[in-house]
C-alpha cells in the first residue's frame, strides 16, 4: 500500500508590499495632486519665473504627448497592463518617458511659482515636489518592470540593457530593434486629463500674477 504523500507548502499569498504598490499605481495621478495644492497655496510667481517654469512644464507635456502616441490609452489604466512592448519613439531613448514628463511638469510649475517667495520657501516646495514624485514612482516603476518582464521575457530583458530608465545617455536604440508607431488619434482620449490639468495650472499662474497677486502664505 502506497504511503500518502506529505502535503506541500500552502500557496503563497500576495505580499503586502505588492498590494501597496498596486494601490499606489491605481491612484498615481491623485497622489501627485498635493504638489499642485502646495504650489497654489505657498507659491507666488513672478513674470520671469512664470515664463521659465511654464516652458519647462510645456516640454514635459510635449514629452508625454510623444510617448502617449506610442503607448496608447493603456496609460490611463487602473492596473498595470501592456498589450505590446513599445520600444520606438521616446521609448527608444528612455524606458519611462511618461514619468520623466510628469517630473518635468511638476518641477516646471515649482519653478513657475517660485519667483515671489523667499528662497528657503521655494527650496522646501521643491523638496516636497521631488519627495512625492520619488515616493510614487519608486513604488510603481518596479511593479511595471516586473509585469513587463513576466509578459515579454527576454525581449524586455534585452530592452532594459539597451535603454536606460530616465536619462538618455546611451542614445537611441538602433532602428532595427524599435517597435511601435505613433498614433495621433489616441492623444485626445488618453491625454486630455493631463492637458486639462496643465491648462488649469497655467491659468492659476496668470491669476496669481494679476488679480490674485499677493495671495500667498509665507512660512
Amino acid at each position: 500500500m502506497d504511503k500518502p504523500k506529505p502535503a506541500g507548502p500552502p500557496p503563497r499569498t500576495p505580499a503586502r508590499a505588492q498590494d501597496w504598490r498596486v494601490t499606489v499605481f491605481r491612484y498615481r495621478g491623485l497622489l501627485l495632486l498635493p504638489i499642485a495644492i502646495a504650489l497654489v497655496v505657498f507659491g507666488q510667481p513672478s513674470e520671469f519665473s512664470a515664463v521659465v517654469g511654464i516652458a519647462i512644464a510645456f516640454l514635459g507635456e510635449l514629452l508625454r504627448v510623444w510617448a502617449v502616441g506610442y503607448s496608447g490609452a493603456t496609460t490611463r489604466a487602473d492596473v498595470v497592463t501592456a498589450p505590446a512592448l513599445v520600444t520606438a519613439g521616446p521609448y527608444a531613448l528612455i524606458r519611462n518617458p511618461l514619468y520623466v514628463g510628469n517630473a518635468m511638469i511638476a518641477i516646471g510649475f515649482t519653478v513657475a511659482f517660485s519667483g515671489g517667495v523667499p528662497l528657503g520657501q521655494w527650496f522646501w516646495l521643491l523638496v516636497f515636489a521631488l519627495a512625492v514624485i520619488i515616493t510614487v514612482y519608486a513604488a510603481i516603476i518596479p511593479l511595471e518592470e516586473e509585469h513587463l518582464a513576466h509578459a515579454f521575457g527576454m525581449r524586455y530583458t534585452e530592452y532594459t540593457t539597451l535603454v536606460p530608465r530616465f536619462v538618455p545617455w546611451k542614445g537611441p536604440m538602433v532602428a532595427s530593434k524599435q517597435q511601435g508607431t505613433w498614433n495621433k488619434k489616441v492623444i485626445l482620449n488618453a491625454e486630455i486629463v493631463t492637458i486639462g490639468w496643465f491648462v488649469l495650472m497655467v491659468v492659476v499662474v496668470i491669476l496669481k500674477l494679476t488679480v490674485l497677486r499677493g495671495y500667498v502664505i509665507i512660512l
